[in-house]
């Protein structure tokens, strides 16, 4: 797609994910350099944050926009709905008629010996 400097940005989802990034690197780094914390193990996540928010708001003047986990669970949802009758329908969840017993199904006559005719060996 290309530049439209129409396109809204949404810029409180994507203040909202930074600090989500944010607060989950910055526990990251309280366990990891727990004996040794100093400013600069810090100073890192402070820097993303311009270049996260900008990467974002670039890529939605070009169009990209995530789908976020409530369009992702209403797209399952209508799948599923649109499936559900078409499975009833079938018989089976592949719509394929059942195959004809052969010999090596259960169905048919057993051609194995059973054990009543023979002796119990020990």
């Amino acid at each position: 797609m290309a530049w439209d400097a129409r396109r809204p940005v949404p810029w409180r989802r994507l203040l909202r994910e930074w600090a989500i990034y944010a607060a989950i690197l910055a526990l990251v780094i309280l366990i990891i350099r727990r004996d040794n914390l100093q400013a600069k193990n810090f100073l890192w996540l402070t820097l993303s944050f311009p270049v996260y928010i900008g990467f974002g708001a670039l890529l939605a003047k070009f169009g990209y926009q995530r789908k976020t986990l409530k369009d992702l669970r209403a797209e399952s949802a209508l799948r599923a709905a649109e499936q559900q009758p078409t499975r009833a329908t079938a018989g089976s969840s592949t719509g394929r008629a059942k195959p004809a017993p052969t010999k090596r199904t259960s169905t048919g006559p057993s051609n194995r010996p059973s054990n009543r005719t023979k002796g119990k060996r020990r």
